[in-house]
């Protein structure tokens, strides 16, 4: 560690940084980098087989399972763009990183963050017109307009998070430290190190979260809602379980993801009184479960991907 970092003077526009991984479990970072490794890998090969099969089979080249695909490759990009420096520090004890590369994958994540909420919110309103408005569904959900959603959650993410880089840029020039408490670069992580007024970079943050998260989880929310009043609306029990079975996935998917995501987000700004390797555990478990889980989930709850992968072991 430099004088620049462990003295009380200020540092001036620094060039490096010092992730430090999980605060408090230092000691015992290498076993937790071992669950860590386990699920990046298992959400690698779990996404790509997703990917192959809804390439390879054609009954799966629908809307719903389109947006799966979208979904796939946002967690690998995500879960790589944090899983290995994170494991640099746990196992190999490099917690340097470059300042402008912190910030691009902070700017990675945030926007990879961005993009699957987005793609959450495309697959319940895919369910919304299926089950309420079946016979429009065809119509509606085309394969331009699939590719139109994709394109704009993409350019949203993107649009949103990227003044959150320029604004640390540009307006910060002072530092009250190098050293980072977490075990990637986080938005308000590195907020926090400057030793300026931060005030319009906390206000920006919450307003990307609540544009992004809270429109999203809102509408979801809102198309379940339809959903539910349209499935117990129907005569036949079997029809009521078949289509509430087409959501059960996805449901899932989106609880976890979203309670998760105001979990750490409340803590790192309001949670003074939860110990920092708390936070920062569940920090990083939020950022790797959704990758890890979604390809189990749909996985085990979708009937055509397990008898596809039920025929490539079996071949």
């Amino acid at each position: 560690m430099s004088k620049d970092t462990i003295s009380n003077i200020t540092v001036f526009m620094p060039s490096v940084l010092t992730l430090i991984g999980i605060p408090g479990l230092q000691s015992v970072q290498c076993w937790v980098g071992i669950p860590f490794c386990a699920m990046y890998l298992i959400a690698m090969i779990g996404n790509s087989l997703l990917l192959i099969i809804i390439k390879l089979e054609r009954s799966l080249h629908e809307p719903m399972y389109i947006f799966l695909g979208m979904l796939g490759i946002t967690d690998i990009a995500l879960s790589t763009s944090i899983v290995p420096k994170m494991l640099g520090i746990f196992w190999f004890h490099v917690p340097e990183i470059y300042f402008d590369t912190c910030l691009l994958q902070m700017g990675l994540i945030h926007t990879f963050q961005g993009i699957e909420s987005g793609i959450l919110l495309a697959m319940a309103l895919d369910r919304y017109v299926a089950i309420c408005y079946p016979l429009r569904h065809a119509t509606i959900f085309t394969h331009q307009l699939v590719t139109q959603i994709g394109a704009a959650v993409t350019l949203r993410a993107a649009i949103l998070v990227a003044p959150t880089l320029v604004l640390i840029k540009c307006r910060f020039q002072f530092y009250h430290t190098t050293v980072i408490s977490h075990s990637y670069c986080e938005h308000m992580a590195i907020v926090k190190l400057a030793a300026e007024n931060v005030q319009v970079n906390k206000i920006y943050g919450l307003f990307v979260a609540f544009t992004i998260l809270g429109f999203d989880l809102t509408f979801i929310i809102l198309s379940y809602i339809q959903i539910f009043i349209t499935v117990f609306r129907l005569p036949q029990k079997e029809a009521r379980l078949k289509a509430f079975n087409t959501c059960i996935a996805h449901i899932c998917v989106f609880l976890q993801f979203y309670l998760l995501a105001f979990f750490s987000f409340f803590t790192h700004r309001f949670g003074s009184h939860i110990p920092p390797y708390i936070h920062i555990l569940f920090s990083s478990v939020y950022l790797l479960l959704p990758p890890f889980l979604n390809p189990l989930v749909y996985g085990a709850k979708t009937k055509q991907i397990r008898i596809y992968v039920v025929k490539m072991f079996c071949s």
